[in-house]
């Protein structure tokens, strides 16, 4: 996939709304990404049902297409079907392009070291600011040669692949789970058993859980000694398999959290009772705050109450959250601090630093610190949203329009990111007040 041109500039008004009603949420970006590389390695035809057609997963079906796989795309249909080749990376050379997506550029990384040749990877001004140097040091203790070509620790990289030989290697747990899961998706592959040691406290605790189960439905076992550290054993291989992708917790958030902050109600379906996604959480997190909610076996529920309260939360295992609190802290009773999420400060743009500024752009106190932030409620008053190309932002300051009247949100086509969508289906459960 070629580098995509800049997004041509334009504004969407947010028009204030109750939110009522049930939607569908498309599929998880994090399980489509890792179900695409676990089929490429698996022997034989897989079909991913339920995929997250998007930018990211985009960028990752190119990039296999780019390696010589064969990745049938079905848009229409949520599928894709992917011909693994059994450990095999058909081409020798490559040069992918992964826009801004971590997922893609971290699993990939891995993945290439794997086949046996000349790779590249590269992305866009801020995927060449995204660290992934501790992910290059894992690999080449395990017997790759990857490495940062501008020597900065960031993309581009270069992979002279000729198998992994596997081993032990530390890695430090502070600032992506991705970087574990990278490492977990290939080490089956690997000549020799692969432990990876975790240094310090792991981040995102859910994501590599659902790493863990999404290899054991594909037929590969990991043994996770509560999560400081992680053992692969070599000679395992992934089955073909038709795989079912649950719907996106994430992209759910900002619905619940519609419901909550308007007084609707609003039911999301596709996200199961079990799910391992962090963020399936939120619910929770949203009845601390006064919310009514409810859950079936494929459904979340989510009505608003007379009145939402301002709360202290550490997201160390679901930071993607944050942005969506910080929108409904602006209408809560009493101030909302968030911690635990320094590692937001290297994803799409510095998270923290962003959701701050464009608080206070809205006449919102907020404050920042080195692991989150906290929120002052108060009246928005009108303002456009620099979302800094980020789709996260995006969707999470349009919450704050459903309330506050001349909320405006500038280059709103960055949702493309994970939810293409999303300002069309919020629109339909949208209620005039």
């Amino acid at each position: 996939m070629k580098e995509t041109p800049a997004r041509e500039e334009s504004i969407l008004e947010i028009t204030p709304a109750r939110v009522e009603g049930e939607i569908r949420i498309p599929g998880s970006k994090s399980l489509t990404n890792r179900a695409l590389i676990i089929a490429a390695l698996a022997q034989g035809e897989s079909v991913i049902n339920g995929a997250l057609f998007s930018e990211d997963t985009e960028y990752m079906s190119s990039a296999l297409r780019e390696l010589g796989f064969s990745v049938q795309e079905l848009p229409k249909e949520n599928r894709f079907i992917v011909n693994g080749q059994g450990s095999r990376i058909p081409a020798r050379n490559a040069t992918l392009f992964v826009g801004n997506s971590g997922t893609a550029m971290r699993f990939l990384t891995a993945f290439a070291t794997l086949g046996k040749g000349s790779f590249e990877l590269d992305g866009v001004e801020r995927m060449r600011q995204r660290p992934i140097q501790p992910l290059l040091d894992c690999l080449t203790r395990l017997g790759a040669d990857a490495r940062s070509t501008s020597g900065n620790g960031c993309p581009p990289v270069a992979v002279e692949a000729n198998g992994l030989k596997g081993g032990r290697a530390a890695m430090r747990g502070d600032l992506s789970s991705q970087y574990f899961t990278a490492v977990l998706l290939s080490a089956p592959y690997a000549q020799r058993d692969v432990e990876i040691i975790v240094e310090g406290k792991l981040v995102s605790k859910p994501y590599v859980d659902m790493t863990i189960r999404l290899m054991k439905r594909f037929g590969v076992d990991v043994v996770c000694n509560d999560h400081k550290s992680f053992t692969i054993k070599a000679g395992q291989r992934y089955r073909a398999m038709t795989y079912e992708v649950e719907g996106d917790a994430s992209s759910a958030s900002y619905f619940l959290a519609a419901a909550a902050i308007t007084g609707g109600r609003v039911r999301v379906c596709g996200i199961p009772r079990d799910s391992l996604q962090g963020d399936a959480h939120f619910a929770d997190i949203l009845r601390q705050m006064g919310a009514n909610v409810q859950r079936g076996d494929d459904w979340i529920e989510v009505e608003g109450g007379p009145k939402l309260r301002g709360i202290d939360i550490n997201l160390e295992d679901c930071p993607d959250l944050a942005q969506t609190i910080a929108a409904i802290a602006v209408f809560a009773d009493g101030k909302t601090r968030v911690s635990g999420v320094a590692n937001l400060r290297i994803k799409e743009t510095d998270r923290i630093h962003a959701v701050v500024e464009e608080l206070r752009r809205i006449g919102i106190s907020a404050t920042e610190h080195h692991d989150g932030f906290e929120v002052e409620p108060g009246k928005p008053k009108p303002a456009v949203i620099e979302p800094y190309d980020d789709h996260r932002m995006a969707m999470s300051f349009s919450l704050v329009g459903l309330r506050a009247k001349g909320i405006k949100i500038k280059n709103p086509q960055c949702v493309a990111k994970t939810f293409p969508d999303y300002f069309d289906e919020l629109k339909k459960l949208c209620r005039a007040v």
